[in-house]
C-alpha cells in the first residue's frame, strides 16, 4: 500500500471529486445528486475517500450499514492512482470502520469478469456467495456476491 495515503470520511465539498471519479470508473455511474443523498439523507451511508499527499481526493468507497451488515456500494480508483494499493486501502479503512460501527458481516458485488478486483477481495477474506445473473445494466453481466465475516 501506498504509504503517502490518508483515509477520511467525505463530506458535502468532497461530492464534486468523488462524482468525477465515479464518471472516470463506471459505465453506468451514478448521478451527481445520489451522492449528495448519501451524505445528507442515507442514515445508513459511510463513504471513505483516499486522499493523497498534495491533498487531492484519489479514490473512494462506500458502504450502507444496516443492522449487523455493511453493504460496499461502489469502490473506485483515479486511473493514475491504481496498481498503488489504494483500493486495498479503502477496503481495509471501510471494513475497520465497519467493525467499529458493530457490523458482523460484509458484501458486496463484482462483475465477473473483474478478476482483479475478485482478487483483491479474496486477498481480504471474502467467500464466494453466489451469482446475480443480469446484474449489470449497461451490458446484462452477471455479479458475483462476495462476502466476509468482521
Amino acid at each position: 500500500m501506498s504509504r503517502n495515503v490518508t483515509y477520511r470520511k467525505m463530506v458535502s465539498d468532497d461530492v464534486p471529486a468523488v462524482y468525477e471519479i465515479e464518471l472516470a470508473s463506471f459505465p453506468v455511474p451514478w448521478t451527481l445528486d445520489s451522492f449528495y443523498y448519501e451524505v445528507h439523507e442515507n442514515q445508513y451511508a459511510h463513504y471513505v475517500l483516499a486522499i493523497d499527499e498534495d491533498g487531492s481526493i484519489i479514490g473512494f468507497c462506500g458502504m450502507w450499514m444496516v443492522i449487523d451488515a455493511a453493504q460496499i456500494t461502489n469502490v473506485a480508483v483515479i486511473e493514475q492512482a491504481r496498481g498503488r494499493g489504494i483500493g486495498e486501502g479503502l477496503m481495509r479503512e471501510a471494513m475497520h470502520i465497519a467493525r467499529l460501527h458493530g457490523m458482523e458481516v460484509m458484501t458486496l458485488e463484482v462483475r465477473v469478469t473483474n478478476v482483479v478486483a475478485q482478487n483483491l477481495y479474496r486477498k481480504l477474506h471474502f467467500q464466494d456467495g453466489g451469482i446475480r445473473k443480469g446484474y449489470y445494466t449497461d451490458n446484462g453481466e452477471d455479479a458475483l456476491v462476495m462476502w466476509v465475516n468482521l
